[in-house]
């Protein structure tokens, strides 16, 4: 029996069965590839892929605890690593430990096992890729505790640090102290901190320059004003004037000590010291000195030559002057600090007089005599006729400017023994007394009727208490009672005589006293502007007689003895009018009322003296 086969014909293609072998090959492919992958992680799974390492030390295949055991023991460099200080020649070598590096192996292996878990899942299977193929190097975690390294060099930097010190001027007696500056120098810590903690990061041994501040004192070197200062107190100071008594004025060191000035200064241009004196101190030591340097200026004085017509001077002019005291502050404090000179002159200001020694008459108006008067003082003292010559020599040469009014009594000055004056009989409080100046009046009466007679203005006049004899005498002894009521007193300061030169012209007055003729002259000497004077008297009217003669018992008088001290002088009233005219017009007219007490005589006696009986008791 035959059998029959029977063949059945695909239906794919060859295309067909290739593309399905194709693809049944590569679906194998992938779960192969998938069951690598996913085994892979499996066998990974809480450890570090291979091909990560830190600081060289392979971490592939090892737990976290694993990793961070193995890593603490490999990775040494805090404990043993070398970072070297600076500050110029002073090192100190510290390990990083020391200054607050420390390693954190937990930290690191976390940062392994991490590495190729990131992102999504191409990005970690490329991850583990690479680390598998090429190696992962990671940084291990290190930690810098500041406060470590802050203390280290806080403690560094009390060796470091030093405060700016200014340099310093100081006086000790007659010493002076110079100290010297000094740079003030800072640590910044926290500058300091980042460059360790850059060099730190590369593990490697290195070299960090501490970073320091430094300060620059204001003043830094004071030995050149401390030289000056020496300079200054290595003698006396000598104050110098011409013409001037107690000349040189010296400050010894221990004041110029005392006065010395050191300040500091600044400006512009930075900051030093000042050296000089005190101006204050100064300016007090001249303000005492100032008054007895003063010089007032003074007019020349002149006689009128009468064969030339000029004027000869008989005293000259003097230049006034004044300190000035600023000026010798200034002048002071540069010649002593700049020059380092201690002989320094005195500066003034100074005044030139209003008549200088070659004046010209003609300059001035005083080109002919323009009237003279005499009185006479027979019968006087010698002290009297001692202060008459006194008092007259203060007005001889004197010249009296257009409008201006005389003062007798500025002119005079002080009255006193001092100034030449004697003791002398003069009247003061309704009596006649012995006192300083007696026999002035004599002088001022004699001016008054100069100035009277010369027809200018009487601006102040006293008379006398009573009528004095003197005053009424004429040449040759004689009384001549037309006089009475044309004498002046002055009492300076109280009582004064002023007259005024109303005329354009100056007034030049020269006074002469003989006493072999017991007279006085006074002379103008001017240019005339025609005034002319009349006058008329009343002489001695309403006469009062004396009270009866007074005896007073004087203790130093012996038994016997009367001594007369007052002189009786009958009481008068007397007026006195003139009539100044100039070319032909009246110019003014004023009048001159008198009135004089009647004076008693008084005697004195020792005791037991029998004195007279009053007249009407006879």
């Amino acid at each position: 029996m035959s059998s029959i086969t029977y063949t059945q014909k695909s239906s794919l293609s060859n295309w067909q069965q290739f593309l399905i072998t194709l693809l049944g090959g590569a679906i194998s492919g992938f779960v192969l590839v998938l069951i690598f992958l996913v085994g892979y992680q499996i066998w990974f799974a809480g450890k570090i892929f291979p091909g990560v390492s830190v600081a060289q030390v392979n971490l592939g295949g090892l737990t976290p605890q694993e990793a961070a055991t193995l890593l603490k023991e490999k990775v040494t460099f805090p404990q043993q690593g070398h970072i070297l200080l600076r500050d110029g020649e002073q090192t100190w070598l510290l390990t990083p430990e020391q200054l607050g590096l420390f390693f954190d192996p937990e930290g690191t292996a976390t940062q392994a096992l991490v590495a190729g878990r990131e992102g999504g899942l191409i990005h970690r299977l490329q991850g583990q890729w690479s680390a598998w193929q090429y190696g992962k190097t990671l940084a291990p975690v290190f930690i810098l505790d500041k406060r470590v390294a802050y203390a280290q060099l806080n403690q560094l930097s009390s060796v470091i640090n030093r405060p700016v010190i200014e340099a310093d001027l100081s006086i000790t007696g007659i010493d002076v102290v110079v100290n010297a500056g000094q740079i003030g120098r800072y640590m910044d810590i926290d500058a300091t901190i980042s460059q360790i903690a850059a060099l730190m990061h590369t593990l490697r041994d290195g070299e960090v320059n501490l970073v320091i501040t430094e300060t620059q004192p204001y003043i830094m070197d004071a030995s050149a004003q401390a030289k000056l200062a020496r300079n200054i107190l290595s003698q006396p100071l000598k104050l110098t004037a011409e013409n001037a008594t107690g000349s040189p004025w010296e400050l010894d060191p221990e004041v110029l000590a005392g006065m010395l000035r050191i300040e500091r200064i600044k400006d512009e241009n930075g900051s030093f010291f000042q050296v000089g004196l005190n101006t204050e101190a100064l300016r007090d030591s001249l303000a005492q000195l100032a008054p007895q340097l003063q010089i007032s200026p003074e007019n020349a004085r002149y006689i009128f030559n009468d064969d030339t017509r000029e004027l000869d001077v008989i005293k000259n002019a003097i230049i006034g002057r004044q300190l000035n005291i600023e000026d010798t502050i200034a002048k002071i404090q540069s010649t002593i600090v700049e020059e380092g000179s201690h002989e320094i002159g005195l500066v003034f200001d100074t005044t030139l007089p209003e008549l200088t020694d070659d004046l010209k008459g003609a300059d001035v108006g005083i080109t002919e005599l323009l009237i003279s008067e005499t009185s006479y003082f027979y019968g006087s003292s010698a002290d009297r006729v001692q202060n008459i010559a006194v008092a007259a020599s203060k007005f001889h040469g004197l010249m009296i400017p257009p409008g201006a009014t005389f003062s007798m009594a500025s002119a005079l000055g002080d009255i006193s023994l001092d100034n030449g004056y004697a003791e002398a009989l003069i009247i003061a409080g309704g009596q006649t007394i012995t006192g300083v100046g007696g026999g002035v009046c004599q002088v001022s009466t004699t001016l008054f009727r100069t100035a009277f007679f010369a027809g200018f203005p009487i601006v102040e006049r006293y008379s006398h208490a009573y009528r004095v004899s003197y005053y009424e005498r004429v040449a040759g002894g004689g009384i001549d009672p037309r006089l009475a009521g044309l004498d002046a007193t002055v009492y300076v300061p109280v009582v004064d005589l002023k007259f005024t030169n109303n005329s354009p012209y100056w007034i030049l007055m020269e006074t002469y006293v003989n006493p072999s003729y017991s007279s006085i002259q006074w002379k103008f000497y001017s240019t005339s502007d025609g005034r002319s004077v009349n006058w008329t008297t009343t002489g001695p009217v309403n006469l009062v007689e004396p009270p009866e003669p007074k005896y007073k018992e004087n203790p130093d008088l012996p038994e016997g003895k009367i001594k007369q001290v007052d002189w009786a002088a009958q009481g008068a009233d007397v007026t006195v009018n003139r009539t100044v005219n100039r070319n032909g017009e009246v110019l003014f007219s004023d009048q001159f009322f008198t009135h004089y007490q009647p004076w008693q005589a008084v005697f004195e006696y020792g005791p037991g003296t029998e004195i007279p009986k009053p007249s009407s008791e006879n």
